[in-house]
């Protein structure tokens, strides 16, 4: 009789009583881990540096979602390039689809900032102060003595200290490095409100690093549950080799001299080591499960019992569904080629777009609720308002409008010859006066010429409403 399979009942960070298991992992390490290590301390010092790289005069990225304004890689982008921003995030997401296809939930535990951070930074700092999981439960145990007191409000102190700079790293991507640095120099008093902010982002961290934790992963972030519709047999995860492992008569505990084979165990010996180093607290050896991140602790711990016991690593390795049950190879699958092929083109549209993209943008619209206006000689005039839209980092001087497309006057209320400022937004009003008889309607489409000098860098196109002719 089959004994009953419940693990997949709840998830693993809930007990029986339907409260928080608490989940004290041991310290990881080996091949994996120290790969790991490198990618996650070259992106960390990515994510902290990009707020203050400067390409071009450029923020290398920013999102200022308050003013809409965005950077990405040194692009600037204005709400009118909204279009483009969508499209660089749909190729994220497909991206991340992709990846997730072809190698399982690899971005969570190689590149998400939540795992690196949590692993890489917070989780290690636990590791130096309470030590390892053995210890770190018997500190959870123990009394409130001064010994508990003393580790728990230097963990708790070191953890706020890197919150709070995390929240100003974010508050950069945010606002922007220079702004930044502005509300420092002036002090907190002179920007309470940024302070406020600050603090409640500061709050918020402290709150997922030190006790939501891999909660984030398993009940907020949705990517584990995009899994079950992403993935198939022929994705790679980690994953436990159930044959090899569970051999005829199943696991059983390591016993020196004894031949397993023979017996018809498996390789696996029920350590349990895999689980004791869980971030998330699961059994690998179940199967593919939403709470698993591939942060491939499971896999260095394994190899390091099976390189003890004398028997071959790779019992829980980096494979796929059919690569363990049908010792099939590895394949790029149509779906795979889908993905590819829509990022492909999505890629390359973008680029397109970047490069057609002009660095001064003109608006011209007519004055709502103002009709034309009859003049002498038969000159009929319209009244527009105009916004010059600067992407540049530099300012552009002596600007004057021309029209392209009829004979005609433009006329500014504040007079031509202005400047638009680097990265800024000009806007004023102008009248447009043209001859009846250079007119083929009563709503004729202008092109207007936007020059710098003697240099076209724009050209518009309004709507001249002008009276209906006469048959």
């Amino acid at each position: 009789m089959e004994e009953p399979q419940n693990f997949r009942d709840s998830i693993g960070t809930i007990s029986e009583e339907g409260k928080r298991a608490w989940v004290y992992p041991k310290k990881p390490g080996g091949r994996f881990y120290t790969y790991r290590k490198w990618v996650s301390y070259a992106l960390l010092a990515f994510l902290l540096a990009a707020p203050f790289i400067k390409v071009g005069g450029n923020q290398f990225l920013m999102f200022n979602v308050l003013e809409r304004r965005f950077n990405i890689f040194g692009f600037p982008f204005w709400p009118q390039d909204f279009h483009l921003f969508v499209i660089s995030m749909i190729i994220g997401v497909i991206g991340i689809a992709l990846f997730t296809v072809a190698f399982g939930r690899i971005f969570c535990g190689w590149m998400c900032p939540q795992t690196i951070f949590m692993e890489m930074v917070f989780r290690r700092i636990e590791f130096w102060i309470d030590g390892d999981r053995g210890a770190q439960m018997r500190l959870a145990r123990q009394p409130w003595n001064a010994e508990k007191i003393r580790k728990r409000v230097l963990k708790w102190s070191v953890f706020f200290v890197i919150s709070f700079a995390i929240a100003n790293v974010f508050l950069a991507y945010l606002i922007g490095s220079d702004r930044l640095f502005q509300y420092v120099t002036e002090g907190p008093a002179a920007h309470l409100s940024t302070l406020v902010a600050l603090l409640i982002f500061t709050g918020v961290f402290y709150f997922v690093f030190a006790w939501f934790r891999e909660q984030v992963c398993i009940i907020a972030c949705p990517y584990g549950r995009m899994q079950g519709v992403l993935l198939d047999d022929k994705s790679i995860v980690v994953a436990y080799d159930y044959k090899r492992g569970e051999g005829e008569q199943g696991r059983k505990k390591f016993r020196k001299g004894e031949d397993r084979a023979a017996l018809g165990y498996g390789d696996c010996i029920d350590c349990l080591q895999c689980v004791h180093v869980c971030p998330t607290g699961i059994d690998i050896r179940n199967g593919t499960q939403l709470e698993c991140v591939n942060c491939t602790a499971c896999i260095d711990e394994c190899d390091t019992i099976m390189e003890k016991v004398g028997l071959p690593k790779g019992l829980i390795r980096y494979a796929s569904e059919a690569e363990i049950a049908e010792k099939s190879k590895f394949r790029f699958t149509p779906r795979m080629k889908g993905y590819a092929a829509v990022l492909f083109i999505l890629t390359g549209v973008l680029v397109g777009m970047l490069f057609l993209r002009n660095e001064v943008e003109a608006t011209i619209l007519r004055l709502p609720g103002q009709l034309y206006e009859r003049k002498d000689n038969n000159v009929i005039s319209n009244v527009y308002t105009f916004k010059l839209i600067n992407k540049t980092t530099r300012t552009i001087p002596d600007i004057h409008f021309k029209l392209l497309s009829h004979p005609g006057e433009i006329t500014f209320v504040r007079g031509d010859g202005f400047e638009v400022p680097a990265q800024e937004l000009s806007e004023g009003t102008l009248f447009i006066e043209i001859n009846s008889a250079a007119l083929s309607g009563d709503k004729d489409q202008l092109k207007i010429g936007v020059y710098s000098g003697e240099t076209l860098i724009e050209t518009a196109k309004a709507r001249f409403l002008a009276p209906r002719p006469y048959n």
